[in-house]
């Protein structure tokens, strides 16, 4: 089995008791959840049985203490994660409507995952080749946008598969800070890009989706996923000639929170590729089988059954709750 390298930000999430609909009269009150997007990709990795290592930064406080037992609890390596006393985890603050749709609120400026450093990645961890996952909220400052390039550098250099989920919050980005050059420099260095339709809209910024995909697969690129909630998942090959398209259709639920649906969608298929050993070098090949419609399939039922329990971390399936 392959290992996963999951970089970027390890956070609480304080998920409030309340929805959009409740009365103001009505009390309320937060329960802490271990999350962040890469930290619930190497969770659910983890908890499915796979090789799941997490590379980031920490406070030195008792939510990175949290963070770290909640790690182990779910299977996730922590000898890549880093601590710091000059900032403090960071916290996002989610509230769900009726259909158990979320709303963010972040305090995260400056916090202890963005102060990882490119010098913090060390040679070491890529000695064996493997997955290197990441997401957009590591490009929205230089520093550790900067830190994210390294990584990827490494891991492309160690024969690694990259991975990116684009998971745009576009509340995290500075108002004079463009969120598109940053995401489209990292999508020309991943093998698998995994995005939602309003993600694809941004991309876009108005030209065609089919000229998008194309830009899309000027780079490396190999597979991009897009997900769109309860909608047919529509996937897109790289070809000699461009690309090919095809869905699934994910299992029918009804949604409760769905925080961690697509950190579960995205873990169930990166372990199944890793499960199967599949190298970077070996995805194109593997993309032509019916084997990929099967790992997506898989990962659509481990992205249902996130959708369908509460929570991040404590939403994600073990290997026994996915029946296909």
């Amino acid at each position: 089995m392959l290992k996963t390298i999951s970089f970027g930000e390890a956070l609480i999430d304080m998920l409030s008791s309340k929805t959009k609909q409740s009365p103001a009269s009505e009390q309320e009150t937060f329960t802490k959840y271990a999350g962040g997007a890469p930290a619930n990709v190497a969770a659910a990795i983890g908890r499915l049985g796979g090789d799941s290592y997490f590379a980031g930064k920490i406070g030195e406080d008792m939510f990175g203490e949290f963070i770290r037992d909640s790690f182990t609890e779910f299977s996730v390596k922590d000898d890549y994660i880093l601590t710091t006393d000059e900032a403090k985890t960071a916290l996002a603050f989610v509230s769900l409507d009726e259909d158990g749709e979320r709303t963010f609120s972040f305090y995260r400026d400056p916090s202890a995952d963005m102060l990882f450093t490119g010098a913090e990645f060390q040679d070491s961890w890529f000695e064996n080749p493997g997955y290197f996952h990441f997401c957009s909220n590591t490009l929205t400052a230089n520093s550790i946008y900067g830190a994210t390039l390294s990584g990827i550098g490494k891991a492309k250099n160690a024969g690694f598969c990259i991975s990116f989920d684009v998971n745009l919050r576009k509340n995290l980005w500075p108002a004079n800070r463009d969120a598109l050059g940053p995401i489209w420099q990292c999508i020309k260095y991943a093998h698998i890009v995994k995005l939602c339709a309003e993600e694809m809209e941004f991309l876009c910024n108005g030209n065609s989706v089919e000229d998008t995909l194309k830009n899309i697969f000027t780079g490396a690129t190999q597979l991009v996923l897009l997900t769109d909630g309860g909608k047919p998942l529509k996937y897109f090959n790289a070809t000699d000639t461009g690309y090919t398209e095809s869905s699934i259709t994910p299992p029918v639920i009804k949604t409760v929170d769905s925080t961690a649906a697509g950190d579960a969608f995205m873990g169930g298929f990166l372990y199944q590729l890793t499960e199967q050993d599949i190298t970077q070098s070996q995805l194109t090949s593997f993309c032509e089988t019916d084997q990929l419609a099967q790992a997506l399939s898989f990962a659509s039922h481990c992205g249902a059954f996130a959708a369908s329990h509460k929570g991040a971390l404590t939403s994600l399936p073990h290997i026994e709750d996915i029946k296909l």
